[in-house]
Parts: structure tokens; C-alpha cells; sequence
């Protein structure tokens, strides 16, 4: 068996966990990690049995394939040396700080011939997995992602480390042309958004509010898919999935409210028939499995038969462009009648403007 040699980019939080799964694939020869710190590299590498190298580029001559996990900042760098040198990857999300970086990322890719995937992990989600089936024309879509403060991935604000999982779901979701894009947001801890809601209209009426907070005293990571079949509920984080339809008694009986208005109606009884007669609740299972073991089993597969990521670089260009747009939003829209205008110094703080007087 011809084993893919690969290696791994950084040995942070997330990159020691590619580590740790990639060394368990008997198909693939795990050559090397790449990191800046002694320390940690050294101390991964050794656990899981494979070399450590300060400098990235001591390898792009010599492996298949690589998992980019370093900070936001120095994704297109690490990304285009590598691509360069016609190394296929998989690099975690964001594809690049913006639209304008990730756009030169895919051409990249495609002038070497590269295959060129994104950590989109919640694609691989599980829960989404069993929802997926029963998505048919979506008319709106409510997507919420909070937690508390994680004090990583400082470089980026939570658009590109939070709602941009979402973002890319729900485009893929919709399957339409963004016409229109809101948003507005705080910064809470200093330096990048922190809190941002944001709503998208698309071509064809579908419309999608997400909300995305890293400041929250609790984690939640949710998702509402509204269409005439019904309504889906996703949580992402429990893999639970449930899913209201009309039953035979709302599309053939006659109506609830009728019903209500009949002389003895028995409202109670009423408020008992709403779900389970009236209203289907179906639960759908959730596979099991590991989303970034798949994410990760997916992108070995596809270099090696060479076969279409699930999660292109154009895919992940377009989830960025619309970011881009969002955090132009946020940027211009108005706090106090004040617009900050594009790229402000700073997002709205009010407890510190308060302060300061």
C-alpha cells in the first residue's frame, strides 16, 4: 500500500488534535510537524512517533500533502509556499484573513494543480449529517453560536472564528446568490468583534439571521431551518436533530383554529393534539463518528483519488466574501447616529466611550 506522506503545520490547540488522528491512519506516513516552539513541537512529535521541524519550509519538497493549522494571520504564507510547490491542502478556517488572500489561495491551487480543501469541520457534523436529507428549499434559516472568551484565535474577530462556520453552512444550505447583507456588532474584549448578529437575503426569498458571540457566560451552537415541509432543529454540539411537520390532522382535518372556535371546544385538549397529532415531531439519529476525524479521513481520500474536497478553496472564497461583507456592515453601521466608516479604528465599545468621557 502506497502511504500518503503528510505533514502537519502547527501544533496549537486544534493542530495537535491533527496530529493525534492523522498518526492513527494506516494510509498515511505522517513525516513531520512543523512549529515555531520548541517545546511544544518537540513534545508532539515525540508523542506521536514522527519528526519536528522549526521551519515549515524544510518540507514542501518532501510530502504529498499538508494540514495548514497555524494562526489566521499566517494561513495565506504557509498556504502559498506549500501550494507552490504542488503540496495539496487542507487548510483549517478561515481559508485566509480575506476574501482578497483566500482568492489567491485558490488560484494558486489551481495553476499547480493542487488540491485545496478548508476546515469546515461542522460540515462532518453528525447532527448535520441527519438533518441534512430533510432541508428542501429553505425559506429562513436562524443560526446561533456563542461561548465564553477562549483567549485564543486573538488574531481574528468572531466572524472569522465563529460565524464563519455558519456562514458556510448556510450558504451551502440556501443554495442561492446573497443580494443583501446586515450586520452590526460590539467589541467586548479589546482589539476584534466580539458579538455580531447578522442577517443575509437571498436571490430566491430565503433569509438568514446568525448570530455569533465569544463573550456569553454559556456555549450554544444551534441552528432553525424553516421551509413549507416543516421546521428542523439542529444542535451541533448535543448532535441532536428534531424535526416538526404537518401531521395528517393540520393538512386534512379541519383547522386548529376552527376547532378553537367551536362552541365546548376543549382548549386544553387542543394545546395536547399540537405536537405529536397536529404537528409531527420526528428525531432523526445522528451517525456516529468524529467530525475531524472525518473531515481529516475525507481529505486523505480525496488526494489520494484525487477526487473533489467536499469544502473547496472557491467554496470557502465565497463563505469569505460574504464575511467580508458582514464585517463591512458591522464597520458602517450607525452607534450613537456615529458610523464608524469602513475599517474603523475601533468597533463600538460603549462601556469604554462611556468611561472615557
Amino acid at each position: 500500500m502506497n502511504r500518503l506522506k503528510l505533514a502537519v503545520v502547527g501544533a496549537g490547540a486544534l493542530g495537535r488534535h491533527h496530529v493525534r488522528i492523522l498518526s492513527g491512519f494506516e494510509d498515511v506516513e505522517l513525516l513531520a510537524v512543523a512549529e515555531s516552539r520548541a517545546d511544544a513541537g518537540q513534545a508532539i512529535a515525540a508523542q506521536f512517533g514522527c519528526r519536528w521541524v522549526a521551519d515549515y519550509r524544510e518540507l514542501t519538497g518532501c510530502v504529498d500533502a499538508a494540514v495548514i493549522a497555524v494562526p489566521t494571520f499566517a494561513h495565506e504564507e504557509v498556504a502559498a509556499d506549500f501550494l507552490e510547490c504542488g503540496v495539496s491542502l487542507l487548510v483549517e478556517k478561515p481559508l485566509a484573513p480575506s476574501a482578497a488572500g483566500a482568492r489567491r489561495l485558490v488560484e494558486l491551487a489551481e495553476a499547480n494543480h493542487c488540491l485545496l480543501q478548508v476546515g469546515h469541520v461542522e460540515r462532518f457534523n453528525p447532527a448535520l449529517q441527519a438533518a441534512r436529507p430533510l432541508i428542501v428549499a429553505p425559506k429562513y434559516i436562524r443560526a446561533e453560536r456563542i461561548s465564553p472568551y477562549a483567549f485564543r484565535s486573538t488574531d481574528i474577530g468572531v466572524v472569522h472564528d465563529m460565524m464563519i462556520h455558519d456562514l458556510d453552512l448556510v450558504l451551502a444550505i440556501a443554495d442561492s446568490r446573497v443580494l443583501h447583507v446586515e450586520a452590526f456588532g460590539v467589541c467586548v474584549m479589546g482589539g476584534h468583534e466580539d458579538c455580531v448578529q447578522a442577517r443575509l437575503r437571498f436571490a430566491n426569498g430565503c433569509i438568514a439571521d446568525l448570530a455569533a458571540n465569544r463573550a456569553s457566560p454559556v456555549s450554544r451552537r444551534t441552528m432553525q431551518v424553516w421551509s413549507a415541509g416543516g421546521c428542523i432543529g439542529i444542535d451541533f454540539s448535543t448532535r441532536e436533530v428534531v424535526h416538526y411537520s404537518p401531521g395528517p390532522a393540520l393538512l386534512y382535518g379541519t383547522p386548529p383554529v376552527e376547532r378553537a372556535r367551536q362552541p365546548g371546544a376543549d382548549i386544553d385538549q387542543l394545546k395536547a393534539e399540537v405536537f405529536g397529532t397536529m404537528l409531527k415531531v420526528d428525531r432523526p439519529v445522528a451517525p456516529a463518528g468524529d467530525a475531524l476525524t472525518d473531515e481529516l479521513r475525507s481529505f486523505v481520500d480525496c488526494v489520494a483519488c484525487q477526487r473533489p474536497p467536499l469544502v473547496s478553496g472557491r467554496v470557502a472564497l465565497a463563505v469569505l466574501t460574504v464575511a467580508d461583507d458582514i464585517l463591512a456592515a458591522v464597520q458602517n453601521h450607525q452607534w450613537d447616529g456615529n458610523a464608524l466608516g469602513p475599517r474603523g479604528p475601533e468597533l463600538y465599545q460603549p462601556e469604554r466611550r462611556k468611561l472615557a468621557g
